[in-house]
């Protein structure tokens, strides 16, 4: 932990623009105040990169946009899509307010929020390192982008004394394979798709929600999947993983 400290200031410490990186399915989630404190004591400009953006409605990213702007300049981009990535150029070139010199630019974020796709989506090529695994980039990497653009790719800030396993799970830091309680992962999915978009939910899988009780969602993903055990009871551990992986890799829109 104390190592990833000492990494992310020193981007900090030396970049004249920083990215903070978030996921637009948990924009609050994935921000960190610790970083953002740090950026703001050595007052340096910083953008929050919204991606995954192709995976939320347009009314909840506009809304968190709106939000966002408040504390800074805020791009939306889908790094996987290359969608906003010419924005983002503009706006990293507005923040660094650098004449005649390269720009460094820091990019932080937590694990699997896709900084390395973002950094690809400004250069037009396949240059950051990139891996459905999180925690890939290992060390710090510079990737050249072109008009003067100098990004420095770091791996994934862990949150500081972060041991929720919960979290970890919805935000794809950990997979399926290394959760503790992957139902209970699952279950903290269904009742968020519950309250954010039902009718999703319900479309993906080919099914009706009579209620508002995740695990009664659960049960009936499940029998919909055909993961019954041999006493036709649901098998909710390999329905929990697949709704997991499901929602890890995009398939589940909010």
């Amino acid at each position: 932990m104390t190592s990833y400290k000492v990494l992310v200031r020193d981007v900090i410490k030396k970049a004249d623009v920083l990215l903070e990186v978030i996921d637009a399915r948990f924009p609050d989630e994935t921000r960190n105040n610790e970083v953002e404190k740090e950026i703001i004591r050595l007052k340096k400009p910083f953008i929050i990169v919204i991606n995954k953006c192709d995976l939320v409605s347009k009314d909840k990213l506009e809304k968190t946009k709106a939000r966002l702007s408040r504390i800074a300049p805020t791009v939306f981009v889908s790094g996987k899509a290359r969608f906003g990535t010419t924005m983002l150029r503009h706006q990293i070139l507005a923040s660094a307010c650098i004449k005649g010199q390269d720009i460094l630019v820091g990019t932080l974020g937590y694990p699997n929020v896709g900084k390395s796709s973002v950094i690809n989506g400004v250069t037009g090529r396949h240059r950051a390192s990139t891996s459905p695994v999180s925690g890939h980039t290992k060390g710090v990497q510079h990737v050249g982008a072109g008009s003067r653009i100098m990004f420095v790719d770091t791996p994934g800030v862990i949150p500081f004394d972060e041991n929720d396993d919960y979290v970890q799970g919805l935000l794809g830091i950990k997979d399926a394979t290394h959760l503790k309680d992957p139902i209970g992962v699952a279950l903290k999915i269904i009742e968020k798709m519950l309250v954010e978009n039902k009718t999703a939910l319900e479309v993906f899988y080919n099914v009706t929600l009579e209620t508002q009780d995740s695990y009664s969602g659960l049960e009936l993903i499940g029998k919909q999947c055909n993961f019954l055990q041999k006493k036709g009871e649901v098998d909710e551990m390999r329905t929990a993983i697949r709704i997991i992986n499901d929602w890890q890799t995009g398939l589940l829109l909010i």
